[in-house]
């Protein structure tokens, strides 16, 4: 029986699972590992039950009320006992498989705001600094223009895209020029400021195209700055403006965003600075484009697989440059490009010809068409390959874009960090894990009746996880191939 209203969520299991232990939210971990997940899905741990129960003795009562915890999105729970290890969770699988790959519920619930937005807030204005400049674009330029264009997809955002750009299938948000009256009122405002000063008494006269000097240190102090570090514990404010620059140029963009800030007092702007770019044993100092020609040259191909191979080189290029936290050095990135990538599109090639050899054996007559996901039964799912993909992949993958996408609550200092890193890792993993159940586990089996509520089952648990690979490529302007 069904108690949780719409889709099923870690986050909802969680809370539900507190509630009746009786304890925050933290007390829990989620299994993830294959050998844990044999035994258990959940765990409170043995030392947080000493802290919250005499002798860490879970009371019977209490471990009844965990076994019966419900709520909406919660996934309900098979059996719970004390172990060695604390208080170990199993849910019930077999229906945790039929509310995630069966129908959708008649009516969804409407989508949560993201943390510390409230509804009906205005989106985040991305601005990077790096495409004002597309023909001069080195590698360490592209990390941001990169992010950003990821960060802008989990948002959610469109637009069009330079040359250089393109071919790393970057869609960005053109302006049309500033108007003259526009620049010459911020100039007449610039120097009305209270921080501006014109030339003094015996100075040097200020080159022709130099309005005024700019006190930017008054300014830091005076609203507590700090050098321009970000402060813990401050009053939050909305932040609007996201700047995403490399970590050579935040200085001067961050003179730029003083400036804003001394023109329109009202302005929430902050800056998710990207960590250096170092290219492994370069020959010769290397732009943007001679990056995207290098990575593609160094896969052999024949004319006609030309879109694929710049799709693998786009890949590349992107998982080496995405897949590490912003903050952190890419280390030793390589002209032949990364694995990473190309193994992700691969497997989403596999599964591609999964279904199209599918497809032909049902038009050949070999298989009946597949069921409709309520008549499945989803029982036959026993591998544990299958519930891995299932627990540490379908079910959390809503919760991976919503962290990925989620901006920290703004503060009085300018920097913030970011999750973008999780996409790429979280494709990598799943890559790891379908791969490792596909080699072990053959779906299309031989056309017997009795084999047929299995493969069905497969086939639905398997399509799902084509459409995450789907939904999470598409974050990186990557579309899935059909071959390679």
């Amino acid at each position: 029986m069904e108690t949780a209203e719409g889709r099923p969520a870690v986050a909802a299991t969680l809370r539900a699972l507190s509630a009746a232990l009786g304890g925050p939210a933290g007390l829990w971990v989620k299994e993830s590992s294959a050998r844990n997940l044999r035994h258990r899905d959940f765990l409170a741990p043995r030392a947080a039950l000493r802290a919250a129960f005499s002798g860490g003795q879970v009371p019977p009562d209490v471990i009844a009320a965990v076994t019966s915890a419900s709520g909406p999105g919660a996934l309900r729970v098979r059996g719970c006992q004390q172990t060695g290890a604390g208080l170990a969770v199993q849910l019930r699988r077999p229906e945790a498989f039929r509310q995630l790959l069966g129908p959708p519920p008649a009516t969804q619930p409407p989508p949560a705001a993201r943390p510390g937005q409230e509804p009906g807030q205005e989106a985040v204005v991305l601005h990077c600094p790096a495409l004002r400049r597309p023909a001069a674009l080195a590698p360490r330029h592209l990390r941001p223009v990169l992010l950003a264009d990821h960060l802008a997809q989990l948002l959610r955002a469109q637009g069009g895209a330079w040359r250089c750009c393109r071919q790393l299938r970057v869609e960005w948000p053109c302006g049309g020029a500033t108007s003259p009256d526009a620049v010459s009122a911020l100039k007449q405002a610039l120097s009305r400021c209270p921080y501006a000063a014109a030339c003094e008494p015996g100075a040097a006269s200020l080159p022709e195209d130099v309005v005024c000097k700019v006190h930017l240190k008054s300014f830091i102090q005076q609203q507590g700055l700090a050098g321009l570090r970000p402060q813990p514990g401050c009053p939050s404010c909305r932040c609007s403006v996201v700047h995403v620059v490399s970590c050579e140029e935040e200085f001067q963009q961050q003179q730029m965003d003083l400036l804003w800030r001394i023109l329109d007092p009202g302005a929430h702007t902050k800056h998710l600075v990207c960590g250096p770019v170092k290219v492994t044993n370069p020959s010769f100092p290397i732009g943007a484009d001679q990056y995207f020609h290098l990575v593609s040259c160094a896969v052999l191909f024949d004319e006609a697989w030309t879109e694929v191979i710049d799709t693998l080189t786009v890949a590349a290029i992107r998982f080496e440059l995405l897949s590490t936290a912003h903050r952190s050095q890419a280390s030793s990135i390589s002209t032949k490009g990364t694995k990473s990538g190309a193994f992700v599109m691969y497997n989403c090639a596999r599964l591609a010809t999964l279904f199209d050899t599918y497809q032909r054996a049902v038009e050949q007559g070999t298989y009946p068409p597949l069921p409709p996901a309520s008549t499945l039964n989803f029982s036959c799912l026993r591998e544990e390959g299958e519930w891995l993909l299932l627990f540490n992949y379908l079910l959390p993958f809503p919760e991976v874009l919503q962290q990925a996408a989620q901006l920290p609550a703004p503060s009085k200092g300018l920097r913030i960090t970011a999750n973008t890193e999780a996409v790429c890792k979280f494709l990598i993993q799943l890559s790891m894990d379908f791969s490792s159940y596909y080699n072990r586990v053959h779906i299309l089996g031989e056309p017997f009746p009795h084999l047929f509520d299995q493969m069905f089952a497969r086939l639905q648990l398997l399509g799902a996880v084509r459409d995450v690979f789907h939904r999470a490529l598409a974050t990186l302007h990557l579309p899935p191939l059909s071959q390679i």
